[in-house]
This record gives C-alpha cells, sequence and structure tokens, in this order.
C-alpha cells in the first residue's frame, strides 16, 4: 500500500537547480492513452516544458539513449512509496499521469503519478524483471515465464500473450512499418532469439537466432533494430524481413542495452570495456575501460558526453566522440542502474541503496537520498518526477517539494 515517510532519510548535498531540456519522446494523448515517440531531435538544450514530458521506453525513447525531458524542481522531496511484494528490478515507465513497472513478485503496476495509489495490476506467472513499454493504449511487458503480454494500459485486462522458450528481461520496443502502417513488437529472450511478433494479434512474424542469450533490451533505429548478445555480438536486424545487416564482433558478453545515437552505438560488456560502434563501418570507434570490472549498465549519451555506470562502484562521464574521460563519481556499490542526463544534471541508482543527482560538468554530487537497499532497475524521469524501484520491494517517486 502507499506509504507516507519522513524526511529524515534525506541525505542533502546541496539543491537540484531548475534546468531545461528538449522534449524527446512521446506526446500524451486525452484522457491518458498513449501517442508515438514524437520525431523531435534528441538532444539535451533548451525546452519550453517545465516539467512534461513522457518516459513511455525504458531510457525513454526507442534509441534507448537515456535523455528526459521537462525539468527537474529546484528543491526533490520523497512524494510518495507503494510497496510491492518483492524486490523490484525492473525500471518504470511514465505517461499522462500514470506510472507502469514490474516486481519480483510477478506482478505488473499501474500506479497513479500522484500521489502513488493502485490504478491496477495483473499477475504472470514468474517474476518481471522487465521494463515495459507503452505502445498506444497497451502496455508491453516481457516476464522470467518467457511471456510478451500485451495489456490494456488502461484497465490492465489481457490483449494477448507471446510465448519465447527462455526468460525474458529486456523491454520490448515497437516499430510502425511504412508498408501497411501496422505495428510489430521486438524483444529478446533466453531462448537466443529475436522475436518480432504482430502487435494485433500477438502472433510471430519472424525469429532471428544467435550463438547464446539476449540480455538487454532492443534499440531500434529507422528500419533496424540493434542489439549485443552474450555471443559477444553486436547485431543489426532489418526490421522488415529478420535479415541480417551487420555483426560487430564486441569481445565479450553484453548485457547492457545499446544506445543509439547518428548511427553510433554505445555499449559496455564483461571484459571490462565500453565501446562506440560505427554501425555503417561496423567497427569499433573507440574503447573506454581503466579498471577490471564489467559494464551492465546501459549509457545515457548527451551532445558531447556519455555517461554509464560500473561495476567499479562509480559513475563514468566519456566525451562522446572519442571517449576520454571526463569525470568519475564513486559510490558504495556497483552501479547497474542506468544513468538519466537531464539538462545539465545525471540521475543515477547506485548497489549502496542511493539515488544520486549529479552536476553532469563536473561529477559533483547535487543531492542523494538513501533508500537502504540496492537499486539496480534505472530511473524514469518525466512530469517533473524521478520514478525508481529498489530491491526493498518499494517505488519511490520524488518531485518538487513545495
Amino acid at each position: 500500500m502507499p506509504s507516507s515517510e519522513t524526511n529524515d532519510r534525506f541525505d542533502v548535498t546541496g539543491w537540484v537547480t531548475l534546468t531545461a531540456i528538449v522534449v524527446v519522446l512521446a506526446m500524451a494523448c486525452p484522457g491518458g492513452s498513449v501517442c508515438a515517440e514524437s520525431s523531435a531531435p534528441q538532444n539535451n538544450g533548451a525546452s519550453a516544458s517545465t516539467g512534461g514530458g513522457a518516459w513511455p521506453f525504458f531510457r525513454g525513447s526507442r534509441s534507448l539513449r537515456g535523455v528526459a525531458a521537462g525539468r527537474l524542481a529546484g528543491a526533490l522531496k520523497l512524494r510518495w512509496t507503494y510497496e510491492t511484494g518483492d524486490a523490484i528490478r525492473s525500471s518504470a515507465v511514465v505517461q499522462g499521469g500514470r506510472v507502469w513497472i514490474g516486481s519480483d513478485d510477478g506482478l505488473v503496476y499501474c500506479l497513479d503519478l500522484s500521489d502513488g495509489k493502485k490504478i491496477w495490476s495483473f499477475q504472470t506467472e514468474d517474476m518481471i524483471e522487465a521494463p515495459p513499454t507503452l505502445m498506444e493504449h497497451q502496455v508491453l511487458v516481457g516476464s522470467n515465464d518467457g511471456r510478451v503480454y500485451a495489456l490494456d494500459a488502461r484497465n490492465g485486462e489481457l490483449n494477448w500473450h507471446y510465448q519465447t522458450e527462455g526468460k525474458i528481461v529486456g523491454a520490448a520496443n515497437w516499430v510502425r512499418r511504412a508498408a501497411g502502417g501496422e505495428h510489430r513488437v521486438l524483444v529478446g529472450s533466453y531462448d537466443n532469439r529475436l522475436h518480432c511478433i504482430d502487435a494485433v494479434t500477438g502472433k510471430g512474424v519472424w525469429q532471428y537466432e544467435t550463438g547464446n542469450y539476449i540480455n538487454g533490451s532492443v534499440a531500434v533505429i529507422q528500419d533496424r533494430v540493434v542489439f549485443g548478445g552474450c555471443d559477444g555480438l553486436l547485431h543489426v536486424v532489418s526490421v522488415e524481413d529478420s535479415r541480417m545487416i551487420a555483426q560487430v564482433e564486441v569481445g565479450s558478453y553484453v548485457a547492457a542495452s545499446a544506445a543509439l545515437v547518428d548511427d553510433l552505438a554505445f555499449v559496455g560488456h564483461y571484459d571490462n570495456k565500453f565501446l562506440c560502434i560505427d554501425l555503417q563501418g561496423q567497427v569499433v570507434r573507440w574503447s573506454y575501460g581503466e579498471r577490471p570490472f564489467a559494464f551492465l549498465s546501459s549509457a545515457a549519451v548527451g551532445d558531447d558526453r556519455v555517461v554509464v555506470g560500473g561495476r567499479d562502484k562509480r559513475v563514468h562521464c566519456l566525451r562522446r566522440h572519442d571517449g576520454e574521460p571526463i569525470w568519475t563519481f564513486p559510490t558504495r556499490g556497483e552501479v547497474d542502474s542506468s544513468p538519466v542526463i537531464c539538462g545539465d544534471k545525471v540521475v543515477v541508482g547506485s548497489g549502496d541503496g542511493r539515488l544520486y543527482v549529479l552536476n553532469l560538468d563536473s561529477g559533483e554530487a547535487i543531492w542523494t537520498y538513501h533508500v537502504g537497499e540496492s537499486i539496480t532497475g534505472s530511473p524514469a524521469v518525466a512530469e517533473g518526477m524521478i520514478i525508481v524501484g529498489a530491491e526493498d520491494g518499494r517505488i519511490y517517486a520524488f518531485g518538487r517539494a513545495s
């Protein structure tokens, strides 16, 4: 049930400055429904919005870039919490005043963004580590039971489910085909396959086989889907017909999700490296790795900087064009949570049980909040709020203090 919290759990090192960033995500429809992703350019410059925007995909957009729209308030406070029945490793999506998130208790939850009250829940047959995805009036979510569920976003009724032969821990993505205009859902599974599903019927369209598990979420750019796998490859596949466009050797297992910008993919792997990959040239443009620790976090890619968490208990900020380090921020636990860039701020969780807001320029901590248990899921930043789950089974919502 929703519960109130006192402010004595805050660890405040400063105030979050009002910052503006562009709308890079989807537009809200009347009545809380979900529209397609905006075609506005993705960057982190100025925006007229004072707290709008949405977060309909894991990492905010189909390209998984990790850049949020709207503004964070000058002072943040805990607005509400909601307790689920088990740990939360899933990440939230937000649209039209609602929050959707999965839990290890096997339930998908839909909550009111303003007060955290439950609107509906839906029971699957195993844990839900995968983040949900919003597609028009549906919420798509994978489960460790190997199914993708398509639920009515408004009331949680099941529209269809699709069965794979392995668990699903990454978020689904979707595209609208140019020919015919129908929607297709794309998701990776531990059955070593990328699955393409008809969004209306839930029937399989095609499968693309890889050499090992697909652990992360799949990114989409134009008519291509891009993802890494435990086979040590970055795969580029045609959405239309499952044709393999490219396979780039990365050198080790890829558990993270690739972020796509300008035909470049940014992704880390288990062999302690974070890479920038040229999708056109099919080569690694640059590689970063100063310490013998893996990168399971997915990157946030701004105009000139890339921010990613590492299992060395640090948040790393790199120059986008050459991978040179700008700063690192030490936490007290592994950083598998994926950062979000908000103007000149970075929001990220850590295995030390803290949510951090950092200065993008300097890497200095501006604000922290200690939830007490590990945060491995990634924050959603939308409508002036930060939503994140933790392994204590609670969903936390932070917003304007006044």
